[in-house]
C-alpha cells in the first residue's frame, strides 16, 4: 500500500516508482443509469415512481438491497484475478444530501461507499471517487440525473457551492486512506462558457486541499471530457498533484460506426489521431493523462440475432487496438464498465435471473423504441424522428444557427435526447415501477439478488484482453 501522487506526466508511489492504474468504472451502482440497470429515464424518476407504487419503506428496501448485492467481495476478488488495480466509483450526490435539506449529511451517507473502498483495499485495488451526478446537473446527460438537457449547475452558483461542500466532506472522510488513489470532482462537465469550469476547479481544488493536501485530483476536460482548449496555461503550478481525464470512446465501437471495423491502416490512423488529439494539450505541457472512460458496446443475441458474434468480434478488435495505443504510452485507464445487464459490462446479469425475466418484454420495448441515449440502434424509429430533424433544417436554414452547445450532439443528437430519451422514456417510467406492484420484501430481495456476482455471466473476450494488459 502506498499513497499515490503525480510526478510530471506519471503517477508514482511514495518511493517514486511509476504506477499505471488499469481498471474499470463501477457505474450504474451509486449512480444508477438506464442502460446499465434496465429502467427508462433517470434515477430520480424511477426512485420516485417506485416509492409511489410500493411506498417509501419498501422502495428504499429494494434500492438498498440492490446496492448491497451489486458490488460485494466476490466482485472485488474477480476484479483482482484479472490483475486490474483500480476501480473508478461513480457516485450520486443524492446519497449524501437531500435537495430539501442541503449541506446536511444523511445518517448513512457513506454506508456503501465505505464498504466498496474497504473491499477493494482488501484485494489491493485502488479506488478513484468520481462525482458522476452533481446538484443541478453538470451536463445535459441522463447520467447527471436531473431530467433536463440544460446543465443548471453552471447557471446557479448554489449548486456549485453545495458541490464544494460535498467534496470537503468526502475529502475529510478519506484523507488518510492510501487505497483511495484520488478524487474526480466532476464527471464529463459541459460548461457552455468554459470559464465557469476553471473557476469551479480552482475552488474545489482549494477546498479539497484545505482538508486533504495529499490525494491526486483527476480533472475531466470540458464538454464531456474532450476539450482542454480553455484550461489555464499554468495548470502544472496552479493545480499540482493533478491528472487530466480524457474519455476516449471510439466511433468504431458503436452501432453507428461509419463502417465495420477491420483494423485497417486507415482506421487505425483515425483512431490514433482522435486519441492523440484529446490528450494533446497535456502532452504539450508534460502533464499526466488519465483515460477515465472508454470501451466499445456489445451486441446481444436477443436483439441482434445472428449478427451478434460477428459484431462482437469486431468490437473486441476495437478494444484490443485501443489497449495497444494506451499501452505504448503507459497511460492509466478505467474502462467503462464493470457490471450491467448485458450491453457493455465485464460481467452482466444473467437473462435467467428474476429481474431479467420480469423485465424481458419491457427491455425489448426499450430497445425497439431506442429510449436509452447510450449507443442506441434507432433503426425501428428513425423514420419517426427524421421529419423533426428536417423540419428544423427548413425552419433554420443557416447551418451555423443550428450549432448549439454542446456541439458534439449535433442536430440529430439533440432531437434524439429531447424527443426520445427524455420524452418517450418519461412515459415508460411508471410501467417499469408497476412491475413491482404487490411485492413484499422477500420478493424484492430476490429481485435485487439478480445483480449478485454469482448470478452474472462473464464477457470472456473483454476480460481476457483486459487481463493480458493488466498483467503487463
Amino acid at each position: 500500500m502506498s499513497l499515490l501522487k503525480v510526478s510530471g506526466d506519471k503517477i508514482v508511489d511514495e518511493e517514486g516508482k511509476e504506477v499505471v492504474l488499469r481498471g474499470a468504472g463501477l457505474g450504474g451502482w451509486m449512480t444508477m443509469e438506464n442502460f446499465i440497470s434496465g429502467f427508462p429515464g433517470c434515477e430520480f424518476q424511477v426512485r420516485d415512481a417506485l416509492a409511489e407504487v410500493l411506498g417509501p419503506q419498501k422502495s428504499e428496501f429494494f434500492f438498498d438491497k440492490f446496492l448491497e448485492y451489486f458490488f460485494a467481495e466476490p466482485d472485488a476478488a474477480f476484479f483482482h484475478s484479472l490483475h486490474l488495480n483500480c476501480i473508478r466509483i461513480a457516485i450520486n450526490y443524492r446519497h449524501f444530501e437531500d435537495n430539501q435539506n442541503p449541506r446536511v449529511l444523511k445518517p448513512d451517507a457513506f454506508k456503501h461507499l465505505d464498504r466498496a473502498i474497504e473491499i477493494c483495499a482488501k484485494y489491493k485495488i485502488y479506488t478513484i471517487i468520481d462525482l458522476h451526478t452533481a446538484p443541478g446537473g453538470q451536463n445535459g446527460g441522463w447520467h447527471s440525473d436531473h431530467g433536463c438537457h440544460i446543465a443548471s449547475f453552471w447557471i446557479h452558483k448554489d449548486f456549485q457551492d453545495r458541490c464544494i461542500w460535498l467534496w470537503t466532506e468526502i475529502a475529510k472522510r478519506y484523507k488518510d486512506n492510501k487505497w483511495v488513489a484520488g478524487y474526480n470532482p466532476l464527471n464529463e462537465p459541459a460548461d457552455p462558457q468554459h470559464t465557469g469550469l476553471i473557476a469551479f476547479y480552482d475552488r474545489v481544488y482549494a477546498a479539497i486541499h484545505s482538508v486533504d493536501p495529499n490525494h491526486i485530483i483527476f480533472f475531466d476536460g470540458n464538454t464531456f471530457s474532450i476539450d482542454f482548449s480553455h484550461f489555464p496555461s499554468d495548470a502544472s503550478t496552479r493545480w499540482p498533484n493533478s491528472a487530466y481525464a480524457i474519455h476516449d470512446y471510439s466511433i468504431y465501437g458503436f452501432p453507428k460506426t461509419p463502417e465495420p471495423y477491420t483494423g485497417s491502416a486507415e482506421q487505425l490512423d483515425v483512431m490514433s489521431k482522435t486519441y492523440k488529439r484529446k490528450r494533446a494539450w497535456m502532452d504539450e505541457r508534460g502533464l499526466c493523462v488519465w483515460n477515465g472512460e472508454w470501451g466499445p458496446v456489445y451486441a446481444r443475441r436477443e436483439f441482434d440475432g445472428d449478427a451478434t458474434d460477428d459484431t462482437n468480434k469486431r468490437r473486441y478488435h476495437v478494444l484490443k487496438d485501443q489497449l495497444e495505443l494506451y499501452g505504448k504510452d503507459r497511460m492509466s485507464w478505467s474502462i467503462w464498465l464493470y457490471k450491467d445487464i448485458g450491453y457493455q459490462g465485464m460481467v452482466y446479469v444473467s437473462p435467467e435471473t428474476p429481474y431479467m425475466e420480469l423485465f424481458k418484454d419491457h427491455l425489448a420495448r426499450k430497445y425497439r423504441l431506442a429510449v436509452d441515449a447510450w449507443g442506441p440502434d434507432d433503426k425501428y424509429v428513425k423514420h419517426i424522428y427524421d421529419p423533426i430533424v428536417e423540419l428544423i433544417k427548413e425552419a433554420v436554414p443557416d447551418e451555423k444557427d443550428r450549432i448549439l452547445y454542446p456541439p458534439i450532439w449535433g442536430l440529430e443528437g439533440r432531437v434524439t435526447r429531447l424527443a426520445r430519451t427524455m420524452l418517450v422514456a418519461e412515459f415508460m417510467v411508471k410501467e417499469w415501477a408497476e412491475k413491482f406492484k404487490g411485492m413484499g420484501e422477500e420478493e424484492l430481495d430476490k429481485l435485487a439478488q439478480s445483480f449478485k456476482f454469482e448470478n452474472c455471466l462473464m464477457r470472456d473476450g473483454l476480460n481476457k484482453a483486459l487481463m493480458e494488459h493488466g498483467s503487463q
